[in-house]
């Protein structure tokens, strides 16, 4: 028996430990370059589907065929071929769409990886698309040193950046010797490193190319758009440059349109949303949303008309710049070029003539607006306005100036709205801290209230004690906005009441008499909730006395 176990050992009863391992190394190759594959066509925006399924197929053919093969450095040298040939191809594809930056198996992308560089800096380089204001995608320049690659470079560097950092707007103004940066990050400004004039003048002008404007003129003001892609997500631009004495100024924002929001997904309080859903249900008046620029007010403005069904009235509104899209609701332009043909209010007019039921205004700042929105409403329809005031009683004094009569502006006016945006905690690294005693006085906040506020973190280290920036907020502390409101509806013992008041401050007594809550009571409310922090409210509503500090030195 021990003989013929011998035996049957010699004639392959085991397994070459070399050819086992050499197989399996170069089988978990394979199997990893797939989901290489598979991940890296999704980021430069080819046919992922296609080629994963491509490089899968061939190298499970080739690791059977190898199985098979009676020699095995011949199943080896043919599983090698089919694999690297699949592999290659798909090497040479992906290199001809991404800048050279973004390359690889190239010389420069070999020496660099024998040069041991901690950090590639082409995953969004790969990912990264242009496309030209008549919706062509630009082919990635050639050469590392020519103008065109220059400004691919400097554009893509500078809009990956403030992608990242979630910036809104961007403001570039030249210096004496280099451009200033500036990102508005949630309504905040932040500056960032200068950029030296080669490279601005390689951006300038590669913008210009992308929003179709014209490259030469660099002294009259121009406007523009284009698009970027990252991924499979689109982001719309809007550039605009001015020239000055010191060089060429540009303004770039992001516009990509959203789906406007629901009356009830814009962050009203319970009872902030009964009182504006019975505005929504009244056969005529008019309701006023007010605040200054930037704070949300078109978005109110826009889930208060969405509020009316379509389909049982005529919704049209006038505007003179459109953030969104309005279904099944009419939205007139007011451009450069009725300007030099007609009036806002002309405008406004000619609207009202086609039986319109509801009818939204948008930016009402002249006598002639707020004059014709009156006799609409007393003809028996529902009118929204926006307005630019720093709170409700500002906004109805400012409205009745417009008017010119105090009872007529108030006999049909069914409430004023407004409000603030206010930056929103960063989930992920916002810190806990105990409030100060005199900072709960200050503010009239009982202590049992508020054991605990948050703010903004100071500063991340990992685990190993290093220094890290928190991926959710950039390092800012927050990350988004959120609304506060400050409402009063009007009834007819509230209009007598106005009308009888010979100053703004009666207005305001009368307001609190009702007990109407001001912005500094929202805002205290989020501070408590956690959702702000209290250094953010003042600097919020500190802006506001700031202005009112100034309008009292003119008056």
């Amino acid at each position: 028996m021990p003989d013929l176990l011998l035996t049957a050992a010699a004639y392959g009863g085991y397994i070459s430990t070399i050819k086992f391992v050499l197989f399996l190394i170069l089988f978990l190759s394979w199997l990893w370059s797939t989901g290489w594959v598979n991940k890296d066509a999704k980021a430069i925006g080819t046919k992922d589907a296609f080629w994963t399924i491509l490089i899968f197929g061939i190298g499970a053919a080739a690791t059977v065929i190898w199985l098979f093969v009676p020699v095995f450095i011949v199943g080896i040298l043919l599983y090698i071929a089919a694999t690297g040939a699949v592999s290659f191809g798909y090497v040479m594809h992906r290199n001809a769409k991404v800048p050279p930056a973004g390359q690889v198996l190239t010389p420069e992308h070999i020496k660099s990886l024998f040069a041991k560089k901690q950090k590639k800096q082409v995953e969004t380089v790969e990912s990264f698309h242009f496309i030209t204001a008549n919706n062509n995608d630009v082919p990635i320049p050639d050469g590392d040193d020519t103008p065109d690659y220059l400004g691919y470079k400097t554009t893509y560097d500078i809009l990956n950046d403030a992608i990242w950092r979630r910036a809104d707007n961007m403001e570039f103004s030249p210096t004496q010797q280099n451009y200033g940066a500036t990102y508005y990050v949630d309504g905040v400004a932040i500056v960032r490193p200068e950029i030296a004039r080669d490279k601005m003048e390689h951006f300038i002008r590669f913008l210009k190319l992308l929003a179709n404007m014209e490259v030469n003129e660099k002294r009259k003001p121009q406007k523009g758009r284009f698009k970027t892609r990252k991924g499979e997500k689109y982001t719309d631009w809007e550039v605009m440059t001015a020239g000055s004495t010191a060089g060429e100024q540009v303004q770039m924002t992001r516009t990509t349109k959203i789906e406007t929001p629901k009356l009830n997904e814009i962050g009203l309080i319970s009872e902030q949303y009964e009182q504006l859903n019975k505005i929504s249900e009244s056969k005529h008046g008019l309701f006023i949303i007010s605040g200054p620029k930037k704070s949300g007010v078109t978005t109110t403005y826009y889930a208060m008309l969405k509020k009316h069904d379509p389909y049982l009235n005529v919704v049209s509104s006038l505007e003179k710049r459109p953030l969104g899209e309005l279904t099944n609701i009419t939205q007139n332009i007011f451009t450069l070029s009725d300007s030099g043909t007609t009036t806002y209010g002309r405008k406004l007019q000619a609207i009202l003539r086609f039986g319109v039921d509801i009818i939204g205004v948008a930016d009402c700042e002249d006598t002639e607006i707020a004059q014709t929105v009156c006799g609409t409403v007393g003809e028996g329809k529902i009118a929204y306005i926006t307005l630019e005031a720093d709170g409700v009683v500002q906004a109805l004094v400012k409205w009745i100036k417009l008017v010119g009569d105090k009872n007529i502006a108030v006999d049909n006016l069914l409430g004023i709205a407004n409000q603030r945006l206010l930056r929103k905690l960063c989930d992920k690294c916002r810190q806990a801290y105990e409030p100060n005693k005199e900072i709960l006085r200050k503010f009239n906040i009982p202590a049992e209230k508020a054991k605990v506020f948050y703010r903004a973190a100071k500063g991340q280290l990992d685990k190993y004690g290093k220094s890290v920036t928190c991926e959710n907020c950039q390092g800012t502390g927050f990350a988004g906005r959120i609304p506060i409101f400050e409402i009063i509806i009007m009834d007819d013992e509230l209009k007598n009441s106005v009308k009888q008041s010979k100053s703004s401050s009666e207005i305001s007594t009368e307001f609190r008499r009702v007990k109407m809550l001001y912005l500094q009571e929202q805002a205290l409310k989020k501070v408590l909730e956690g959702a702000t922090a209290i250094t953010e409210m003042v600097r919020v509503l500190s802006a506001d006395d700031q202005k009112a500090k100034k309008q009292e030195e003119k008056t």
